[in-house]
């Protein structure tokens, strides 16, 4: 009678034992699905045109100036990426402003009196671009 007593203990204990080490192995895997789709979804933000905002201030014989700004609100990290005639990347940054602001002077490295810089900014998997042709 007192192994049989024994015995249940021992396979309480055992039981138990199974049980709390199942649900503690359980907890780390649904908490790692839960971030993986926390930043699977950050790498999908959507970047819209109506968030940037590209002028021409001027220039002169030795530059071409732009402001450049872009409404993070997200506060996200973006990536700023200016381009040159050939499609060379000439500028590359990233920032996590909320309003971005800033002049961006492009050096005249021909002697041609244009130039054709392209401004992107990328947000996760998003992109925007915006092409300028001064003469």
């Amino acid at each position: 009678m007192k192994t049989t007593k024994n015995r249940n203990l021992v396979l309480k204990t055992f039981a138990a034992t199974a049980t709390a080490v199942l649900l503690f192995s359980v907890s780390p895997v649904s908490s790692f699905a839960n971030s993986f789709k926390e930043k699977h979804t950050k790498s999908e933000t959507i970047i819209s045109e109506s968030q940037i905002d590209v002028q021409y201030i001027g220039s002169d014989a030795n530059t071409f100036t732009f402001k450049v700004k872009f409404e993070n609100s997200k506060a996200q990290k973006f990536t700023l990426i200016v381009k040159n005639d050939e499609g060379d990347i000439i500028y590359s940054k990233q920032f996590s402003d909320v309003h971005f602001s800033r002049t961006i002077e492009l050096k005249n490295e021909t002697d041609a009196n244009d130039i054709n810089p392209t401004f992107a900014f990328r947000v996760g998997k998003g992109s925007v671009e915006r092409s300028f042709s001064v003469e």
